[in-house]
């Protein structure tokens, strides 16, 4: 399959220096992101999207709670199910220390292939990462306002009789406050046991 090369994205309404390189999946892991705080940025807002059941969930729907978001897809062959499996791991890890907190957090994973992604298809993944992680997809337009308001960048690659196609996107982990403003980026892409440590530095 001919894809185009890992380029760097950069965010423009984030107040860091850049973002995570994009993740061309099926080529390889990109090296990692900077981990840094986002507070202050512009990252994050409202969206309307539709969960495993088909129920319409909103950002709002998690005001009060600490939210942990991944944007990927189902069909992803490498990138996005190393990265969930990392922050689920992390997660866990920070939550058996912090039984206490452990309910106050949310992972979110969004997916960036409408086409394919449906409730059911997105359940069925998210099931595998465990009980705690929501999945959400939802019409193109809705997906694109989502990804728009967090500075991800993704695009459909070219079509193969074998395989169909991949998506190219920047493979960021998020972590949001309580009314869903931005706090920092968590190192999905590096060790469950780095998103366990900005867990325990962020979350109160």
């Amino acid at each position: 399959m001919s894809m185009r090369p890992i380029a760097r994205i950069i965010a423009p309404a984030l107040a860091v220096a850049t973002l995570p390189l994009l993740a061309a999946c099926g080529e390889g892991t990109p090296p990692p992101p900077p981990v840094g705080a986002l507070e202050g940025s512009t990252i994050g807002g409202p969206f309307e999207l539709v969960n495993g059941d088909g129920e319409t969930v909103r950002w709002s729907d998690f005001d009060g709670k600490y939210r942990m978001v991944y944007f990927g897809y189902t069909w992803c062959p490498d990138v996005c199910p190393f990265d969930l499996n990392r922050m689920m791991l992390g997660y866990r890890e920070w939550a058996g220390e912090n039984p206490a907190l452990a309910g106050d957090v949310q992972p979110i994973f969004i997916t960036i292939d409408p086409e394919r992604d449906t409730p059911e298809k997105v359940a069925e993944y998210t099931a595998n990462f465990g009980d705690n992680l929501i999945g959400l997809t939802g019409s193109s337009e809705a997906i694109a306002q989502a990804a728009e308001n967090f500075s991800v960048f993704y695009s459909r690659g070219e079509d193969d009789a074998n395989v169909g196609y991949l998506m190219q996107h920047s493979n960021a982990g998020y972590l949001m406050g309580r009314q869903g403003e931005p706090i920092a980026l968590l190192p999905v892409d590096e060790s469950a046991a780095g998103v366990a440590e900005q867990l325990a530095t962020f979350v109160r």
